[in-house]
């Protein structure tokens, strides 16, 4: 069934020697990773150690070896293949903002000479090696984007590319790279340091002999036992070692460990966050035991060999209380007397500032230390809750430095007291924060396509801060799975535009009104909020407007929410109707999550 299975670097499986070409069928999904998991692979690249394990591929293997090219078909792992040759594009064109070509070194022409031949056959420099599929133009916008940094001559260019997922990779890699380029001063160094972390990171291929195989193969994966996480592996080297010391004691130390584990939940993702956090938030007073600049992922196991090796029992101790805490920090559970608080926490955690965790647990678990009470934890919250709004709107600071800001802010309160850890944090946040144009510059934009849960959330604001006690509803409040009071596009989204949404906003131009929808439809003026799970797709834009359910309540736009109120006097919606409420919620939100004076 299996024809081989090898862990390879990238180096490897883009081999520029070799004829193989990764082929994406046609049945599979369009390109659907977005700014978070492209921050994630070029994350994990700089952070981890080289060779970073990024996953496995399988791929169907029916070429004949007699042929000039193989064609492997790529049944699993097209997202991240298609992610990495993007990369590695926005890798190449960096070279030219490095050093022009004639004044590169030869090391560094033959490496750039490499890339290009990781992304094009050598022997056929107008085959590309990977073939995406062709949904929403994904194999013609990959191509365009070869093109456009100068590794194939020829190409087809297609209409409003740039608006698409494809294209905003590439666009992403390439702030991203001049980002981290800027911090360097020698840039080619730099960047022979990244290609390096790219041509070294592994991924396991599987390849197989027809789609039956890929079909078993699939289930027997999925039907596998999981294989021990990093934090099975500690909770089996504490266990181990308490056992050692203290003979007979494993019932109870399992207790212990499974109220850590109860307390955190059942999200392995946020167990693993936990563990490196709280080492980085103690590092600090953990430097004579482990000397680690900072937890990662990779040496996550290292970390908490050397703590438990150092005093297993108090350091049991020391993580259930800390788990207690990081269930109140992340707003699982409510901080029983300080109701205000809890609610700040919980908006926190809406609004993906788990980043702030790992300070937030230095300054919980040393309260009495820094002389903060629950009026300064409130004020250094509502500070944090301003301060990642602009962050994920903006992406300043990068997600890479987050860490290290608030283990530097860590540093510089130790010794502080009251309402001077709040003026240091205050200083260093508002030190790095996007400006005030630039925010405003990205709340303008496609934000719901950027960040959906960030734009619900301001959303969310913009009317809650409307609100009064008779007007008031619970926004958040979840049916099973799903929020009561969900986003809705006022301009569908849909690629198949109605005819009458074509007649209303372009006068019957169906290309004018694709490319509305690819500049508009995610902006904040074309968004709302309708209740009850209403279901408004693609239906004209008055009967949005007066839609009732069954109940006879109303969840079209005569809903009674402020973000509605102008909507529900209107008989027809247009492109400048969308600009202008974008104007004014914009301005709403640079209000709302200003920094206190």
């Amino acid at each position: 069934m299996i024809k081989s299975v090898n862990n390879y670097p990238v180096s490897t499986l883009l081999d520029i020697e070799a004829s193989v070409i990764y082929v994406i069928p046609r049945y599979q999904r369009e390109y659907k990773w977005g700014k978070a998991s492209w921050d994630n692979l070029f994350d994990d690249l700089l952070e981890n150690d080289p060779s970073y394990f990024l996953g496995s591929i399988i791929c169907i293997n029916q070429s004949d070896d007699t042929l000039a090219v193989q064609e492997l078909e790529l049944v699993d792992g097209q997202q991240r293949m298609t992610t990495l040759s993007i990369l590695l594009a926005a890798v190449y064109e960096a070279y030219n903002y490095v050093l022009t070509e004639g004044e590169l070194p030869f090391e560094a022409q033959m490496e750039r000479h490499n890339l290009r031949h990781r992304l094009v056959l050598k022997k056929d420099v107008n085959k590309p090696r990977l073939i995406p599929q062709v949904q929403n133009e994904n194999q013609q916008d990959y191509f365009d984007v070869l093109k456009t940094v100068g590794i194939l001559k020829e190409a087809d260019v297609s209409g409003n590319a740039g608006n698409r997922r494809v294209f905003k990779a590439y666009r992403h890699f390439k702030d991203r790279i001049q980002e981290y380029l800027s911090t360097h001063q020698n840039r080619l160094a730099a960047l022979a340091a990244l290609v390096e972390r790219v041509n070294t990171a592994t991924l396991v291929k599987i390849e197989v002999g027809n789609h039956s195989d890929a079909y078993t193969l699939f289930e027997s994966l999925n039907n596998r036992g999981v294989p021990l996480t990093a934090v099975d592996l500690i909770k089996n080297k504490l266990l181990a070692k308490l056992e050692q010391q203290h003979p007979g004691s494993i019932d109870q130390h399992f207790n212990q460990w499974r109220k850590v584990i109860g307390a955190l939940g059942d999200d392995y993702g946020l167990q693993e966050r936990f563990f490196r956090q709280y080492y980085n938030a103690f590092k600090g007073e953990l430097r004579e035991i482990v000397s680690v600049p900072v937890a990662t992922k990779s040496n996550l196991m290292f970390v908490y060999a050397k703590l438990i090796n150092e005093h297993p029992r108090q350091f049991l101790t020391d993580i259930l209380d800390s788990a207690v805490l990081y269930q109140q920090i992340t707003a699982k559970a409510a901080i029983q007397e300080q109701p205000k608080l809890s609610r700040l926490l919980l908006a926190l955690d809406r609004v993906q500032a788990a980043p702030s965790y790992v300070f937030l647990l230095y300054a919980f678990s040393r309260q009495k230390q820094l002389g903060l009470d629950h009026v300064e934890f409130e004020r250094i919250i509502d500070l944090l809750i301003r301060f990642f709004v602009r962050r994920n709107a903006t992406d300043t600071p990068a997600t890479r430095d987050l860490t290290s800001l608030f283990m530097s802010i860590i540093e510089n309160v130790t010794d502080l007291n009251g309402a001077a850890v709040y003026q240091q944090m205050f200083a260093q946040l508002v030190k790095v924060s996007a400006d005030d144009d630039t925010f405003r510059k990205k709340l303008s934009g496609n934000i719901y396509e950027d960040n959906s849960a960030m734009c619900r959330y301001v959303l969310c604001a913009i009317e809650e801060n409307q609100m009064t006690r008779e007007t008031e509803k619970d926004l958040w409040q979840m049916d099973e799975a799903q929020y009561v009071w969900t986003i809705e596009h006022i301009f569908p989204q849909g690629k198949n535009i109605p005819e009458d949404w074509v007649t209303m906003m372009a006068q019957g131009d169906v290309n004018l009104a694709n490319q509305y929808r690819e500049s508009h439809v995610h902006r904040l003026g074309n968004l709302t909020i309708s209740g009850y799970n209403s279901k408004l797709g693609t239906k004209g834009f008055t009967e949005k407007r007066d839609r009732t359910d069954k109940k006879g309540r109303s969840v079209g736009y005569n809903n009674g929410l402020f973000l509605n109120k102008t909507l529900a006097k209107s008989d027809f919606w247009s492109i400048e109707q969308i600009d202008q409420r974008t104007d004014d919620l914009v301005n709403m939100a640079l209000e709302l999550f200003a920094f206190p004076h």
